[in-house]
């Protein structure tokens, strides 16, 4: 039989037997000899990578804790915060009754919370399992939340599958906690204790804990936008017309007059953003969120790319009561600039800045690369299909100085000079 996905076990495995298997295996393996069976493909893909740390087994390495003003830091700005008891909840209740302890951290594998068993928490605290420490591989070396961290899946380690001999008597399941909204990577949930009191529904516990957690993560996100929906209701029933009420992260929490889908993208201060239905908008702040309407930016809204003590930069006039911004560019992304602005509103596709770009249509791909990265940095001041400057913006580019350099990668411009 093979273990269950994410288990260490098969149901009835003589655990004491097992862990003796796995001493003689993890012996072997870091012996550099011929070991008297294969580790899983898991902890051998995280041994070598311990290795390639020059970490030792045979002894702890470096755990110092942090601060305790550092961990409350952390505490404070984690979203985990919001949910750590209901983690605690399906988990801790039992904690004591079967001997392990729940641990919840960061996503740079600190652990924050800790708690259970107070026999198998001193013996934790033996092995430097605090609160404050951090427990990646390149840290302490194989071990669930390292591994669960750096596989970016839920894991469970048994005896010697843990890179370091002090780590043999444990056992440990972890699974990480993504951010619902944008699956972000939020830290890591974790039961621990010692090795032959592991039960096969372990597992299964932690996976509905992860789930619970980011369930509830969801819930207070949807909480957040309703009681912003309520503490912009003056201004929206005050504001006719299609409109947006958005979140820092673009999330959509009142809509009028426009189909929209659940997000939009993260409005950022005096940055226009094309909405579809809407056009170009200068997203306003308001409250805790924002408020994007149509025709928000000016009819002609003024941006001029200009070298700057050998820098190519883009300055955007300030609209409206806001100020202006400026972004510096790479000589690759002036290049394209000058390009699309020479072009008008006809544009260029991919193929024709190929051939502009270096001399031939077969760089498509790095194009289209170049353009989605340009747009991040100077937003919907440039559109798609084809690439253009965006309607009712006014790009001037100053001329080059004299001497002074195009992209050292452009080929001749489309007019073949």
């Amino acid at each position: 039989m093979t273990p269950e996905p994410g288990s260490a076990v098969v149901p009835g495995t003589d655990l004491r037997q097992h862990a003796r298997t796995l001493v003689r295996v993890h012996d072997a393996v870091m012996g550099g000899v011929v070991p008297p069976a294969r580790p899983r493909p898991l902890v051998s893909r995280s041994w070598r990578r311990v290795l390639a740390f020059g970490l030792d087994p045979t002894h702890a390495n470096a755990r110092a804790p942090l601060p305790r003003s550092e961990v409350e830091r952390r505490r404070r700005s984690s979203p985990l915060s919001l949910v750590v008891d209901e983690i605690r909840s399906v988990l801790t209740s039992v904690a004591d009754a079967s001997r392990f302890i729940v641990v919840v951290t960061d996503a740079d594998g600190v652990i924050l919370w800790r708690e259970g068993s107070a026999r198998v928490l001193c013996r934790a605290d033996d092995l430097g399992f605090t609160e404050g420490a951090t427990w990646t591989e390149d840290h302490v070396g194989t071990n669930a939340i390292g591994t669960a961290l750096a596989e970016q899946a839920p894991v469970q380690l048994f005896s010697a599958e843990h890179f370091e001999e002090g780590q043999h008597p444990w056992y440990c399941t972890a699974s990480p906690v993504h951010d619902p909204r944008t699956g972000a990577l939020l830290g890591v949930v974790d039961v621990s204790g010692p090795a032959l009191t592991l039960h096969p529904a372990l597992v299964a516990l932690v996976d509905t804990a992860t789930k619970l957690a980011e369930a509830r993560l969801w819930r207070h996100h949807e909480q957040s936008l309703h009681r912003l929906r309520r503490s912009a209701e003056p201004v929206l029933a005050a504001t006719s017309g299609p409109l947006l009420l958005v979140d820092d992260d673009g999330w959509v929490a009142h809509h009028s007059g426009v189909l929209v889908k659940d997000r939009i993208a993260a409005p950022r201060e005096d940055r226009p953003l094309t909405v579809p239905g809407l056009g170009l908008c200068l997203p306003e702040r308001l409250g805790e969120g924002w408020l994007v309407l149509p025709g928000h930016a000016p009819t002609a809204m003024a941006a001029r790319l200009t070298r700057v003590e050998g820098d190519d930069v883009l300055e955007v006039a300030g609209a409206g009561d806001g100020g202006g911004w400026r972004a510096s560019l790479t000589p690759r992304h002036a290049t394209i600039l000058r390009l699309l602005a020479a072009a008008g509103t006809a544009g260029m596709g991919a193929a024709e800045l190929s051939r502009a770009l270096y001399g031939d249509d077969a760089h498509r791909v790095t194009v289209r690369a170049e353009l989605s990265r340009l747009r991040r940095v100077v937003g919907a001041l440039v559109t798609t299909g084809p690439y253009r400057v965006a309607d009712g913006v006014g790009l001037v580019c100053d001329p080059l100085p004299p001497g002074g350099t195009r992209d050292r990668s452009q080929a001749p411009d489309s007019s073949g000079r």
